[in-house]
């Protein structure tokens, strides 16, 4: 963070000493919120803001979701220095290769994909089996590695999620 003169904090660190990292999604869940559509330039202004304020990761958007998006995503990539670029990708081949496209002009980055895997999502919404689903992960992660070493799985709904 920042004081009033924009000197900017050094890196957080835990009571372990460990260092804490910020990962931010603003760009990307903050703009789901009602009434809010950002221009790209909006986007990147922020993404600016967030990198001054040493932000280790962020999450600059979901480049298959429109073309403004992974411009916007793409824009970001090239011209913020500092945090890890990331993008988020649902665990479908056209998803991982659009997130590494807008993704390929960045310093650092990652391609952060998902998946449902409670049973009432996996069921319902995506019409997949406990089986396809762990299939799903395994193929699109590794595509993702294919493109970075950089990347993040999440469990959509994990709570819901089945211990075994």
């Amino acid at each position: 963070m920042s004081d009033a003169a924009g000197n900017v904090a050094p890196a957080v660190t835990g009571p372990t000493g460990d260092r804490v990292r910020i990962f931010d999604t603003t760009l990307r869940d903050g703009e789901q919120a009602p009434g809010i559509a950002l221009t790209k330039a909006e986007k990147v202004e922020i993404a600016e803001q967030l990198a001054r304020l040493n932000v280790d990761i962020l999450e600059a958007g979901f480049p298959i979701s429109s073309p403004g998006e992974f411009d916007a995503v793409a824009e970001i990539a090239s011209t913020v220095k500092g945090p890890v670029i990331a993008a988020l990708a649902r665990t479908a081949t056209g998803d991982i290769e659009r997130a590494a496209e807008a993704l390929k002009g960045a310093e650092r980055w990652r391609i952060h994909t998902f998946i449902s895997t409670s049973d009432v999502q996996r069921e319902s919404m995506l019409k997949m089996s406990y089986d396809q689903v762990l299939e799903a992960i395994r193929e699109n992660v590794s595509l993702a590695k294919s493109y970075t070493d950089d990347v993040e799985f999440s469990a959509q709904d994990a709570t819901r999620t089945p211990l075994e």
